[in-house]
């Protein structure tokens, strides 16, 4: 009469199994002590039972399956706790990381029209504190400031593209949200001199993105914002590879501004969970990343090595997964530089301490602004200047000679 093992004894035996040999792992995998899992096999060898090689074979299939579906639970589980945050908690009803490109960015469906608008909104690290006393005068920048340059963004960038085409002949606008939203608290001088902690920070900003999201709508009739996240905005001490959009307040303010216009037709968010945004313009390919990835440079060259180095290295990925792109969209160095393949945003910030103390180059406060037209591509070139201490009065003359 064969004997029959208990039920735990088979356990240890099939776990064994299922680990090649290996007790430890067959041990972990059962959620028991080694010692235990050693008693048990010794009891099942004292019976003197064995399974059948085909009965063994089956419950090893079982435990592999059942370890797989714990995994596959796991990776799930990752995946979707970023959607939870968006549905349950935000309330976002439409998925805003993997959104189609509106139809009107894609086809030339305006006759006449120079192209679509492209404003490049980063780097605005809003409740940060720059005392001009201390950098020579040449800059001030706290929320009064900043809210007055986000006005003047909009007003100006609407004026330049009004003297291109007066009749507003544009399908719509690309507003580009390139992180460094906040200044955060990612240094200790930052958490000391900041005008405002980083919540009431992110809601004075929410508020002031909601109205000009708004006015940009009113006055271009379809707004298409594609966003990536900094590195100021993050709430870990170092910036994460994994989970970085899950980490920063910037895709926070993102997921609310979508929320806020979710019913708004006119309104097309695109939020990706990765530190990239691809998107297309009529047949051009832009590549936006908020540039932090780049470190490097020099005295003499500045930023330009690390940020060609950076470009190459991301063209060459892309193009081995088949995601080739014509221009790369960057911030982070408040440089404001648009060349043949890829454009530099400047900074609503501006000229700041650590620029002065370490001998950069003097950099307006400026956003950049250009044209995508249907057959030739990137056009007009007009970056918005926001310094008030540089305007000139109305009277000037057109040209003079000293």
């Amino acid at each position: 009469m064969e004997n029959k093992l208990p039920v735990e004894c088979q356990d240890a035996l099939n776990a064994v199994s299922a680990c090649a040999g290996n007790k430890s792992e067959a041990a972990h995998m059962l959620g028991i002590p080694r010692n235990t899992l050693c008693s048990r096999i010794d009891r099942a060898n004292r019976i003197g039972s064995e399974q059948p090689t085909s009965t063994i074979d089956s419950a090893h299939m079982q435990l592999k399956i059942k370890t797989l579906e714990k995994e596959l639970l796991s990776v799930r589980a990752a995946q979707l706790k970023e959607d939870i945050v968006k549905r349950e908690i935000i309330g976002l009803r439409e998925s805003v990381n993997d959104v189609s490109i509106p139809e009107w960015g894609l086809k030339n469906t305006s006759t006449g029209s120079p192209g679509v608008p492209s404003l490049f909104l980063s780097d605005l690290h809003w409740g940060e504190d720059v005392n001009s006393k201390q950098i020579n005068g040449v800059n001030s920048y706290g929320i009064q400031i900043a809210t007055e340059r986000l006005h003047k963004l909009a007003s100006i960038s609407a004026q330049l593209l009004g003297i291109i085409s007066p009749e507003f002949n544009y399908p719509g606008i690309v507003i580009i949200l390139g992180g460094d939203m906040i200044s955060g608290n990612i240094h200790d001088e930052l958490t000391a001199t900041n005008q405002l902690n980083t919540m009431p920070t992110v809601l004075d900003l929410y508020g002031e993105l909601v109205s000009f999201i708004t006015v940009m709508a009113d006055k271009f009739g379809k707004v298409f914002l594609p966003c990536v996240t900094g590195n100021h905005g993050r709430d870990t001490h170092k910036i994460w590879n994994k989970d970085r959009h899950a980490t920063s307040f910037d895709w926070l303010i993102y997921c609310f501004l979508a929320k806020h216009f979710e019913n708004d037709k006119r309104i097309t968010f695109f939020i990706p969970d990765g530190p990239d945004a691809y998107y297309k313009i009529y047949e051009h390919k832009y590549l936006l990343t908020h540039g932090d990835q780049f470190r490097g440079g020099d005295g003499v060259i500045g930023a330009l090595g690390p940020i060609i180095r950076g470009d190459h290295r991301k063209r060459s990925r892309n193009t081995q997964i088949e995601m080739g792109y014509d221009t790369l969209l960057l911030g982070h160095w408040h440089q404001y530089m648009h060349l043949t393949r890829l454009i530099v945003n400047g900074s609503l910030k501006g000229y700041d301490e650590y620029a002065y103390n370490n001998n950069f180059p003097f950099e307006t406060p400026q956003q950049a602004l250009w044209l995508t037209h249907h057959k030739h591509g990137i056009t007009f070139r007009m970056p918005v200047k926001l310094q008030a201490a540089n305007e000139q009065a109305d009277n000037s003359a057109w040209v003079s000679v000293k």
